[in-house]
């Protein structure tokens, strides 16, 4: 296995992990957005208001793309195991 393979590895991997957490967390990060913008248009300084939009938008997110997530990560790993004779070779 060459340094080359190792980071072509590693990048993939890497690359796959932030598009994982991004759908992930983008959805999550836009509704926190939207309530602390009412929060700061309205005064109400209630910590429920602000975490339980998001979570419940997380929940969702998890339950609609988890499906593709699980895919993607599959589809990495089958390739990582359908190469090992190439790596120790």
């Amino acid at each position: 296995m060459t340094p080359e393979m190792v980071l072509d590895l590693f990048g993939e991997a890497l690359f796959l992990i932030v598009v994982l957490v991004a759908v992930i967390v983008l959805p999550s990060l836009t509704v926190g957005l939207i309530v602390s913008t009412f929060q700061a248009a309205t005064q109400i300084n209630e910590q429920t208001l602000s975490f339980l939009p998001r979570l419940l938008v997380t929940l969702l997110t998890i339950m609609w793309a988890g499906p593709w997530l699980l895919g993607r990560l599959m589809d990495h790993f089958n390739s990582i195991f359908a190469n090992i004779p190439l790596f120790l070779g």
